[in-house]
């Protein structure tokens, strides 16, 4: 007895009158760049491309976390496996309506970050919480390197990976540095109002942020430009 054909799931885009292209553009824009809801609607309107500040506020929201999901699942997919894995693992302070929160965030050796995390507090048990969750989805790593915080020997020696674990001056600056391109975003936004949409946009800027980053300062000019059109070819497809 033969099998019916899996039905096609249907276009993300249905139903939506601008194009996919119109609506990939204005998330990258959005994302990617510091610029507010308004200043994206501005040069879109430059470029013949009218709609609404709140328009850009909804597609990105709607579809901003699908086009994050398929790049991570990409990229999961390509770094099962790895060997020698190095992650730097740090925390950054982010205001909430005047309350701090910690956004925790795991990066690899290459400067992508793998997974980002907000709590109330920073604890044994929040450590606990973002190690597993980052293991989960990304498997185990050769060294974890943090800073001195005692959450992190106390969350790792429960996982039983302590000896994995490196401390040191001046090795957690990958870390370190990949948080300006949040920073940037976050002060663009006027920062954030709830932790929900907080967690929300901080896993989809790291997403599209990895998908984009070439490490433009190693590498020549012609070899910058083949991978920027390379990644803006693969954003076109997504969702396609």
């Amino acid at each position: 007895m033969s099998r019916k054909p899996r039905a096609k799931p249907p276009s993300p885009f249905k139903r939506f009158n601008s194009s996919p292209e119109v609506i990939r553009l204005v998330v990258m824009m959005y994302v990617r760049f510091p610029l507010s809801l308004r200043n994206v609607e501005d040069l879109l309107a430059e470029r013949g491309i009218d709609i609404c500040h709140e328009t850009v506020r909804f597609w990105w929201n709607r579809f901003g976390p699908m086009f994050a999901a398929d790049i991570k699942r990409q990229r999961i997919s390509r770094m099962r496996g790895f060997r020698n894995w190095r992650w730097h693992v740090d925390e950054v302070f982010v205001k909430i309506n005047g309350e701090t929160h910690y956004l925790w965030r795991a990066v690899d050796h290459e400067g992508e970050v793998l997974e980002s995390y907000v709590t109330k507090k920073r604890d044994k048990s929040a450590a606990l919480r973002f190690f597993k969750k980052t293991l989960k989805r990304h498997g185990k790593a050769e060294a974890i390197v943090t800073d001195g915080l005692q959450s992190y020997p106390a969350a790792m020696r429960e996982l039983g990976n302590l000896e994995r674990r490196e401390v040191g001056r001046w090795l957690n600056n990958r870390a370190e540095n990949s948080h300006l391109p949040f920073r940037r975003r976050e002060r663009a936004m006027l920062r954030f109002r709830q932790m929900k949409s907080l967690q929300k946009f901080a896993s989809v800027h790291a997403n599209v942020h990895n998908h984009f980053n070439s490490d433009r300062h190693l590498i020549d000019r012609q070899t910058y430009k083949e991978g920027r059109s390379a990644a803006l070819a693969e954003w076109q497809n997504l969702i396609a």
